[in-house]
This record gives structure tokens, C-alpha cells and sequence, in this order.
């Protein structure tokens, strides 16, 4: 675990060295800001609109804005994602480096660890960008909380699984661009395959709804904390990883 954790430094040093890091807050915050303004903006129009109509009940935040600005949120991530994990072996291999970390006595586990926690703590800190919105709405409403939690939950555990498969992709090139765009169709994919159950009822488009990632988020986003999409994600998460674990026991053969 050591070992994991020291990898896992270098990686984001090396991801706060470079303009990447910076580059994805900036993009992150601009885009989660429109949203959160957005969203804003609608729940006082509709509030005011409301009350000129003599409406008596009053309109709920978190409806009207939690839950938009988080699906949107767990939509730009499907951008994010692939920009922060197709460098991950993707330079390794480029540069050459890849051969001494698959000869190391580094265990495979560590290594992958190491590299996918570095991603998933990136995503973190750019993600708590978007909390600081959501901070707003209790110094100026009375939203309620366990939404918000729940929410931010789901985005995380989204986040998790993708940054995972993101890593498996990254070991099968060394083109950083073609990491990033396998691992931007496959989260595309993910997200469009709950589509498919609205044209369709067959027993295979259940499935590939099941398979999607809008359909384990939806429940999130309403504050709804189920066991199942949490075990999906779990999931996806150890399928991702173990994945790149069978790619990196294939480069130290060939190595």
C-alpha cells in the first residue's frame, strides 16, 4: 500500500505540474457555474411567477435546482474522465517508462492503485469546485441536505467507475489521444444506452439500460440512496481495474 500511495503522488505532482490540472478546474468551474447560474435563475423566475399567480405552495430547491445542476455535473464528467486518465499509461508507454515500471518489483495492484487514485483524487478536487454553488443555496435558501449528500455520492461512484475503465483503456495504447477518445466513447456509450429503453421494450434494451449510467445516477440525483446502483458502481469500479490488472500481467510477459 505504500508504494500505491508514493506512485499515487507522483502522479498528481505530475498533474498540478503540468497546465492539465489548472486547465480542467478553470473548464469545470466555468461550465458548473453556468449551470448552478442557470438553474438559479429558473427557480426565481418560476418562484415569482408562482407567487403573482397566488400559488400557495412554495417551489422546492432542490428540485428545481440540485437535481438539474447534478445531472449536468455527472454529464460534464463524461469529458473530464477522459482527459484525466488517457495519459496515465498511455505516456508511460510513449516515453518508455512503461517497461521499468512492468520489470519493478512494484506489485501490479500498487501500481494500478496508485495510478487510478491519483486520478480519482484529481476528479475530487475538481469536483468540490462545484460544492462551494451548492454552499450558496444554505446561505440563501433552505435546501435540504441529504440530496445534496446523496448526490454527490452518486457523482462520486460515477466518477470512480469511469476513471477505471479510462485506466484500463490507457494500458492498451500509447497514443494519449486514442486513450482519450476509447475512454470518451465507452463513458458516451454508458450514458446513451438508457436511450434505447425509451424506443424499445425487448428483454436486451432492459439490459443495456441496466448498463447504463444514467439509470444507477437518476436515483442519486433525487436523494434516493439504493443499494443496487451503489453495487453497480462498486462494480464497475473492480471490473475497470481488474481489467487494467490483466493488461499490465500481459506487458510484463511481453516484457
Amino acid at each position: 500500500m505504500r508504494n500505491a500511495w508514493i506512485l499515487c503522488k507522483k502522479e498528481l505532482k505530475s498533474y498540478f505540474a503540468s497546465p492539465i490540472a489548472y486547465g480542467l478546474m478553470a473548464f469545470f468551474a466555468a461550465i458548473a457555474g453556468y449551470f448552478f447560474y442557470v438553474a438559479v435563475a429558473i427557480f426565481v423566475t418560476r418562484s415569482i411567477e408562482s407567487q403573482m399567480m397566488g400559488g400557495g405552495f412554495p417551489m422546492n430547491v432542490n428540485e428545481w435546482v440540485v437535481r438539474p445542476v447534478l445531472m449536468n455535473i455527472s454529464v460534464v464528467g463524461l469529458f473530464l474522465i477522459p482527459m484525466i486518465t488517457m495519459r496515465l499509461f498511455a505516456e508511460e508507454k510513449r516515453s518508455g517508462t512503461m517497461e521499468l515500471l512492468a520489470t519493478s518489483p512494484i506489485r501490479d495492484w500498487e501500481m494500478i492503485l496508485g495510478k487510478w487514485l491519483a486520478a480519482f483524487l484529481l476528479y475530487l478536487a475538481i469536483l468540490g469546485i462545484s460544492a462551494l454553488n451548492m454552499l450558496l443555496l444554505f446561505l440563501y435558501g433552505q435546501p435540504d441536505a441529504r440530496p445534496i449528500l446523496v448526490g454527490y455520492l452518486g457523482l462520486i461512484l460515477q466518477a470512480g467507475g469511469l476513471l477505471a475503465l479510462g485506466t484500463f483503456l490507457s494500458t492498451m495504447t500509447k497514443n494519449q489521444i486514442v486513450a482519450g477518445a476509447a475512454t470518451f466513447g465507452v463513458c458516451l456509450l454508458l450514458w446513451v444506452f438508457d436511450w434505447v429503453s425509451a424506443y424499445e421494450t425487448a428483454t436486451w434494451a432492459k439490459v443495456l439500460s441496466y448498463l447504463s449510467v444514467v439509470t444507477h445516477f437518476e436515483p442519486f440525483s433525487k436523494g434516493i440512496l439504493d443499494t443496487k446502483d451503489v453495487i453497480f458502481y462498486i462494480s464497475v469500479i473492480v471490473l475497470g481495474l481488474f481489467l487494467t490488472a490483466r493488461s499490465i500481467e500481459a506487458l510484463r510477459w511481453r516484457a
